[in-house]
């Protein structure tokens, strides 16, 4: 017995040893790897290179700060993602860059929305203007690549390939039925006829309201869409629209008859093309570099053509990303938390350097409370130094909230934006526990009120004008907030609010924003409103640390990561399920749904 008692121990020192060294080790492999990320010099590109942008990813406002990406069972993907923040940069560097000839855009999927496409096409269309080329070539032209791909000087695709063109769709998932199979009732409290994020808890269809909603705001981006493709390919709007309502576009030589691309060619006959562009022999490699290897580069200048000024100036302008729904505290890089958001924009307000702040707000909305917390602190930098937002993809409802109080509102015209309205949805499972489980709740309070909120049982009538006045009083707290910042008065607010989705094209027109524009148009307002010629950006908040998301979210990271990889396309209906829980906490200032246009 003392024998196994003596290997038994024995083994379990071993264990031990080789769990601290295989920890030094892994430390020093990390450590290594983190140094060597933050000290490497930056790549040269070779002489008569191309710009390859490729974008089958979903973009990110800013590129994810990840080193240990290079690691694939630690970052779970290798490739580099560069976020909206890199690729605009990138485009415009190559603009000015001697050895950049013309940009690649090569088998783009556009996951992103729609605004999102928009400031990377008007990147390009300034690229151009320096006399390079770009060039697009697809098997698969989504009608979101095609838009983006539209501007190029040539438009190829593969001759047996695909090509979409066919109008917008916009889906909303309904899970009323389910709902009732299961036993639950969705317990609705709103405010705005047009406040439709419930109606998938209580409807099977859409209300007449929100038909009307989706089907001009679809109409307003489906018309930008036209627009856009009709000044650059040179076709009439009508006949484009033509095109898709009859189906027109079927097999790549439609696409080349209608003249939306301009030849059918192979991978290899395109490469070539490139060659020549770039004056490299056809037996030569091509000179390319990738877009998340050219963020790291050093441009070789043109003077003559250069548009940016370097400084060294000790004036800055804030940068402050907030990006994703919004609900108390910290949130992450992907989420809007109410106390790290406040955090930053104080954080630049109380500055002495900064002298200028732009909002990037990219937000369905979400906790109407977390949002009244931020939008506090942009009321308050307000009144001591510029505050100007800039809205991507969507900055609707409690995104609209959090901006309201600026000095001035970007949108691109496809913003998805307004949603100006509140709800709460609380769920009677009285009838899923006893009938579907049989289960049954017994208890004692001591006062009337005491369980309101308890999911066992429905709501009395009383209990349900409780939380009507809550939500009430939230919505005219919003409306309030938006006229003061607006300048309108409340009751006008109130008429273009109601829950309405709006465009930014449709939202210039009501008020909602002051002009059309992308981030670095917000940007220059804001450095001529604090009346600077040269100035620094500096971005908010700081990124986590690699080690904070391995302690913090990196297995959330794996889940979600494994959760995508089983379900692909349908991972959406995971997410919104998963929604619903957050939506019971508290009242909302959110989106609908989560738009999609198809």
């Amino acid at each position: 017995m003392k024998q196994f008692f003596k290997f038994v121990l024995a083994s379990f020192v071993g264990v031990i040893l080789s769990v601290f060294v295989l920890f030094v080790l892994f430390a020093i492999l990390i450590g290594g790897i983190i140094a060597s990320s933050s000290s490497s010099k930056t790549s040269d590109v070779d002489s008569n290179s191309i710009l390859h942008i490729k974008i089958d990813y979903p973009v990110n406002e800013r590129t994810p700060h990840n080193p240990l990406a290079e690691i694939p069972f630690l970052g779970l993907d290798s490739k580099k993602e560069p976020g909206l923040n890199d690729i605009l940069a990138s485009i415009k560097k190559g603009k000015n860059d001697e050895n950049i000839k013309g940009i690649f855009l090569d088998e783009s999927y556009m996951m992103q929305g729609q605004a999102t496409t928009e400031e990377i096409r008007n990147a390009l269309i300034d690229f151009k203007k320096s006399g390079k080329f770009v060039v697009a070539y697809s098997e698969i032209y989504t009608q979101g690549f095609y838009y983006l791909a539209s501007v190029a000087d040539k438009v190829y695709m593969n001759p047996k390939g695909i090509i979409e063109f066919k109008g917008f769709s916009s889906e909303v998932t309904f899970l009323k039925g389910a709902m009732d199979k299961l036993g639950i009732e969705a317990q609705i409290i709103k405010v705005g006829t047009y406040k439709s994020a419930v109606e998938p808890f209580f409807l099977t269809k859409m209300s007449d309201a929100n038909r009307e909603q989706v089907t001009s705001y679809l109409g307003s981006m489906y018309n930008h869409f036209l627009t856009g493709i009709s000044a650059s390919r040179h076709i009439n709007k009508d006949s484009l629209f033509n095109y898709a309502n009859n189906g027109t576009i079927q097999e790549p030589e439609d696409a080349l008859k209608y003249k939306l691309v301009d030849g059918l060619k192979y991978k290899d006959e395109i490469l070539s093309d490139l060659k020549k562009r770039t004056s490299i022999s056809e037996k030569d490699d091509l000179h390319s570099v990738e877009l998340g290897d050219y963020v790291k580069s050093e441009a070789k200048e043109d003077d003559d053509k250069n548009d940016e000024k370097k400084t060294s100036s000790k004036n800055r302008i804030a940068v402050i990303y907030a990006s994703g729904e919004i609900n108390g505290g910290d949130g992450d890089d992907n989420s809007i938390g109410s106390e790290k958001i406040s955090k930053a924009i104080r954080k630049a307000r109380t500055d002495d350097k900064v002298k200028a702040i732009v909002l990037r707000v990219n937000s369905p909305g979400g906790s109407s409370l977390a949002s009244d917390v931020i939008w506090r602190e942009v009321m308050l930098t307000k009144k001591v130094k510029p505050i100007i937002v800039s809205m991507g993809d969507v900055a609707a409802s409690g995104g609209y909230y959090i901006a309201c109080a600026a000095d001035s509102i970007y949108a691109e015209p496809n913003t998805i934006t307004g949603s100006i309205g509140i709800f709460a949805v609380l769920p009677n499972m009285q009838k899923f526990f006893n009938d579907k489980l049989g289960i049954t709740f017994d208890g004692v309070k001591t006062g009337k009120y005491a369980d309101l909120g308890d999911v066992s049982r429905p709501l009395t009538p009383e209990e349900k004008a409780i939380l009507q006045k809550s939500v009430n009083r939230g919505y005219d707290t919003f409306t309030k907030a938006v006229a003061a910042g607006r300048k309108k008065s409340q009751a006008y607010i109130n008429s273009i609010g109601q829950g309405r989705v709006w465009t930014g094209e449709q939202a210039l027109k009501n008020g909602l924003v002051d002009k059309l524009g992308n981030i670095n148009d917000a940007v220059a307002s804001a450095a001529k409103k604090a009346n600077l010629k040269e100035y620094q950006l500096v971005n908010y908040p700081e990124q986590k640390s690699v080690f904070s998301k391995l302690g913090q979210g990196f297995s959330a990271q794996i889940k979600a990561h494994f959760v995508k990889a089983e379900l692909g396309e349908n991972y959406k209906y995971y997410e919104q399920i998963k929604g619903v829980t957050q939506m019971m906490r508290t009242p909302q200032a959110r989106m609908p749904y989560d738009v999609v246009i198809k």
